[in-house]
């Protein structure tokens, strides 16, 4: 889609530039027609005429090479430039022995998209070295099939932590987008149930825990925390896994802090804040940001707003707070412009 895309942004520019140039060239001829004013040699100058025509062409084709440039610097540059992401998590019922604990997020690494394993050790390096207590994975460890992550197994055997590395499934885990559409598995004589029996075994061997419509107790000095995993759902799929109330069935009720990984933010608004206030926070991914988009602490932007209310960074409602990771990986389109692979660390704290 790398290639098709762009050429579509630059046609969307370049027909809008045309317009843009069209109406303002009507003006001008409106304009002549009431003043009729004659140019005097000195205004004309010595240099050659340029035709309109040419003209409007050139700077055409010029503005609409502009994507087509900014899709190519992501592919060449920005692929594999991870950011960390530092946020303090103000949650006021935390129990003291979670003061000042740490924990990493990343999501979407669609292993079947990555092509530089030395780039993507460099990540999990990166992400190591920020020594986080928890690590969360929201989902999507590859496209389609589970051999995606032969070639990946040792660099992501890497990513433990001291209390726990949780995890959960994303969309394109399941290999619904093309089991019964094309003949892939049939191909490799397995069926879509054996490649995501496969894909659990891998989070096990990775010493990932995988929690599927699930919860887990952490416990420090007789205090706890929970994290609750439930698998994908979202307002937008065919078919959706996630049961929230099964994953909510036996957290404990006096449990003071509760986070609850999700993989598709609209999980958030249409299920997760009107029946469970006790979630303090949700971890979600999916977007990936769109890939495409404007991002600092002041400004974000990106096409995939329009699908999606919640789609980068950090969003609240009352008590209640949603993150959205926008991927270690990336997908369809093999490029990032302005929305870079991101590699969050929270830092749990009682007060601001």
């Amino acid at each position: 889609m790398f290639f098709p895309l762009s050429a579509l942004f630059g046609k969307i520019i370049y027909l809008f530039f045309i317009g843009i140039d069209t109406i303002v060239y009507t003006f001008k001829i409106i304009n002549r027609h009431f003043k009729k004013t004659k140019s005097s040699p000195k205004q004309a100058g010595n240099l050659p005429p340029i035709k309109r025509s040419d003209f409007i062409v050139k700077s055409g084709l010029l503005l609409a090479s502009v994507p087509i440039l900014a899709l190519t610097r992501g592919f060449a540059f920005n692929l594999y430039k991870y950011q960390v992401n530092h946020l303090d998590l103000i949650l006021p019922k935390l129990p003291k022995s979670f003061e000042g604990i740490t924990i990493a997020q990343i999501s979407d690494i669609h292993a079947g998209s990555l092509f530089n394993s030395t780039a993507v050790k460099k990540g999990i390096d990166l992400l190591l070295a920020q020594k986080p207590d928890i690590i969360f994975f929201t989902g999507d460890l590859i496209n389609d099939f589970a051999t995606e992550m032969e070639d990946y197994l040792s660099i992501f055997d890497k990513v433990k932590a001291p209390l726990g590395t949780f995890s959960i499934l994303g969309n394109h885990d399941y290999g619904d987008y093309h089991f019964n559409r094309y003949h892939f598995f049939d191909q490799m004589n397995l069926t879509r149930e054996q490649n995501l029996s496969n894909l659990k075994s891998i989070h096990q061997q990775l010493g990932w825990q995988l929690l599927l419509n699930e919860s887990k107790e952490l416990i420090l000095n007789n205090e706890k925390i929970t994290i609750i995993g439930v698998e994908n759902w979202g307002t937008n799929n065919p078919k959706n896994y996630g049961n929230i109330d099964l994953a909510m069935s036996k957290v404990d009720k006096s449990s003071p802090i509760n986070f609850m990984l999700s993989h598709d933010p609209s999980h958030w608004r249409a299920e997760i804040i009107p029946k469970y206030p006790t979630i303090d926070v949700t971890f979600s991914g999916h977007t990936h940001g769109g890939q495409f988009g404007y991002n600092n602490p002041n400004y974000q932007w990106s096409p995939v707003k329009y699908a999606y209310r919640e789609w980068a960074g950090l969003y609240r409602e009352k008590h209640q707070a949603l993150y959205v990771n926008v991927g270690f990986g990336y997908l369809d389109y093999p490029s990032r412009v302005g929305i870079l692979p991101e590699i969050t660390i929270f830092h749990l704290k009682s007060k601001g």
